[in-house]
């Protein structure tokens, strides 16, 4: 049975790029077309308007959107974005990953996402204040511990977490901790988050490396994207005898085959808020950095930066995706052809998400966790997910990508069939 449809791959359209890979895997577990139908479209798709006074008193009016891709496995989970480049085909395809990520590492949450249109850059604390409440109201219909966890994305953190969970607490008449994950330690959230997706990204490299058969003492590492997740990443990385070469933010690239003072670059990221100006090795653009002679790339910056024009020139032994969607789906075979080991989105990131079912689970019973804890189940999870891809992987003979999507798959589709279809 073939079950691909005859639409043209826009390589940039994320939504697209994740249905090829999904059509994919859908066909190698011969999907019953019924559950097939219903596992390609999203359940629930919002968009809302935010208008809001700003400082000078101009009232402008903002788009938002939340998305619920599928919630069989339980609430929906996932992170909300602020960014001039938000579409409602990126949230679809990010709710989309969120539920396939979460059921690769086998926890009880369904998937969502949700976006804000809006240059926090360019915005003061009043006014982001201000567009996370107003959102927060416009899509609370849906919220609740037990329908939709919203969680931290591009330009969004712990603080629109904590306005996030006051905003629905206020509403609730009551204070309501596990609304959201990723809050302030002092409001409930879980040691450890912070460090979480990157952690997961450095753990899930080392069973790459040990698969392979590679030594991890040395290994020359390059980061794309010095935020949260590749700085701790990289950072992690180095903890464990990796050599990092090359790091980059929108800014610039730094490279320096000795290896990058991460301590140094770190704090001046703290001090300066991007790379630009970091006197700690040679320049270079994002795309060269890309295409270094390295062990490992971790792309943690935005989608489709690995597509079918430079893959062909990537060299990079192991990719380790950081971001949601760093390759697309038509580079998909070129970096099979070459060999590249992909370790895929939705495993490689999947820390952030174990850490916040962690988090949402404390909240739940009133008990918190020490950070050895946290971190003992997330190497656990993390380490077996992969264990479970490369099963699949040896099984059906396919690439770790499309292994980690009929897992999901399978997963998700299996519950569907145990709960029947209501009627």
């Amino acid at each position: 049975m073939t079950l691909t449809k005859d639409i043209p791959l826009d390589e940039v359209n994320p939504f697209e790029s994740m249905m090829s890979r999904f059509d994919h895997a859908a066909e190698l577990l011969d999907l019953d077309r019924g559950l097939y139908a219903i596992l390609r479209k999203p359940e629930r798709q919002l968009i809302v308007s935010i208008p809001v006074k700003l400082d000078d008193d101009e009232i402008e009016v903002f788009t938002g959107y939340r998305v619920h891709y599928n919630t069989a496995r339980g609430p929906a989970k996932g992170g909300i974005r602020f960014s001039p480049d938000v579409t409602l085909e990126e949230v679809k395809a990010l709710a989309a990953w969120m539920t396939w990520k979460c059921a690769v590492v086998n926890i009880p949450f369904g998937g969502a996402k949700g976006g804000v249109v809006c240059d926090p850059r360019g915005m003061s604390q009043r006014e982001l204040e201000h567009v996370t409440r107003r959102y927060t109201a416009e899509i609370m219909a849906i919220l609740g511990p037990d329908t939709d966890v919203p969680a931290p994305d591009v330009n969004t953190n712990e603080q629109v977490m904590a306005w996030i969970m006051d905003t629905y607490s206020q509403h609730a008449r009551h204070t309501v901790t596990p609304i959201v994950t990723g809050k302030p330690i002092e409001m409930g959230g879980s040691l450890g988050r912070r460090d979480a997706t990157g952690r997961g990204c450095m753990l899930v490299t080392l069973e790459a490396l040990r698969h392979l058969g590679m030594p991890v003492e040395g290994a020359r590492v390059v980061v794309q994207g010095f935020g949260n997740v590749g700085s701790t990443a990289a950072r992690l990385c180095a903890q464990v005898g990796m050599k990092v070469i090359a790091i980059s933010d929108h800014t610039t690239g730094i490279y320096d085959e000795s290896g990058i003072d991460l301590e140094a670059a770190r704090a001046h990221v703290r001090e300066n808020k991007v790379l630009e100006d970091f006197r700690g090795g040679d320049r270079l653009s994002n795309s060269d950095l890309l295409e270094l002679d390295c062990e490992v790339l971790i792309p943690a910056a935005m989608e489709n930066q690995i597509t079918r024009q430079n893959a062909p020139r990537i060299q990079a032994r192991i990719i380790c995706e950081g971001a949601n969607g760093p390759t697309t789906a038509n580079a998909d075979g070129i970096l099979e052809d070459k060999g590249v080991f992909v370790i895929p989105d939705i495993l490689a990131n999947a820390g952030g998400v174990t850490v916040s079912y962690f988090e949402w689970v404390q909240n739940r019973e009133g008990y918190y966790w020490s950070l050895e804890r946290v971190e003992k189940r997330l190497k656990k999870i993390m380490v077996n997910s992969f264990k479970d891809v490369m099963g699949y992987t040896e099984t059906h003979g396919v690439s770790p990508r499309t292994a980690c999507y009929m897992l999901a798959i399978d997963r998700v589709a299996t519950v569907h069939r145990l709960r029947g279809l209501y009627a």
